[in-house]
């Protein structure tokens, strides 16, 4: 018995102090090199999406007369208004072929660069200052809670509790939001959204790592990217809005 449970978990594991040298979790039943082939895959994808990202960004803030031909004329407004619905009207027919190569990765392209543009504008509207703060800042924030994550997952903590607690804290920020864009209620309390909404993306950070470790199949990898994509730019976009409130 003793070694049927050696080959299944590794000579070196210690399942009952919940360590192991091998697994990223305890009672880990699948092949770690499987499992760890598919995280650098997701990060992989993440980081293409964030290189695009700052690249459509930057051209953005630094070509002028797209910001002007989007916010002043017309049909600059039009496509305004159609890049912000993009990425939401995009979600459906990715969720639906995520699993279907390459139709995911074109999608997932759209997804990216729509978003992207509409980064690009609120940076073009933001003091280069307080993007370059944000933008380290969540850098910090993001490393050091993966790892966090990785080190708790592989210690046995599971954080797949945080799920419904994340929901409701988004609905709420979700109503307060609209409020604001109704009945604005001055820069504090725009600086108080900001650190809430940013309170509950690094929640989601761990939680969506959690699942990335544990709970998403192989074939989920551009889902579980987007998932963390979507993350890393609204933590942004969230500290971005704390500093411009602070320096205005």
């Amino acid at each position: 018995m003793w070694n049927q449970q050696q080959r299944i978990f590794g000579k070196n594991n210690d399942v009952e102090t919940g360590t192991t040298s091998t697994t990223l979790y305890p009672m880990m039943l699948e092949s770690p090199e499987l499992r760890w082939s598919f995280i650098r895959k997701i990060y992989s994808i993440v980081a293409i999406q964030l290189l695009l990202t700052v690249a459509v960004g930057a051209v953005v803030v630094s070509y002028h007369p797209i910001v002007t031909f989007l916010t002043t004329t017309n049909g600059g407004l039009a496509c305004y208004v159609l890049l912000l619905v993009t990425p939401f009207i995009t979600l459906c027919p990715l969720y639906y072929y995520h699993q279907r190569h390459p139709v995911n990765y074109v999608l997932l392209g759209i997804f990216t660069v729509s978003l992207a543009f509409g980064v690009g504008l609120t940076c073009a509207f933001t003091n280069g200052k307080v993007i370059l703060e944000a933008a380290i800042l969540t850098a910090v924030v993001v490393v050091s809670l993966t790892l966090f994550t990785f080190w708790a997952a592989k210690r046995g903590y599971d954080f797949y509790f945080l799920g419904p607690f994340l929901f409701g804290a988004i609905m709420v920020l979700l109503v307060f939001s609209l409020i604001q864009i109704f009945f604005p209620l001055g820069r504090i309390s725009v600086m108080i959204y900001g650190c809430v909404a940013a309170i509950i993306f690094c929640g989601y950070i761990v939680y969506d790592t959690d699942n990335l470790i544990k709970r998403y199949t192989y074939d989920e990898y551009i889902w579980a990217a987007v998932a963390l994509y979507l993350d890393i730019i609204n933590l942004f976009m969230a500290l971005l809005t704390v500093f411009r409130a602070a320096d205005n």
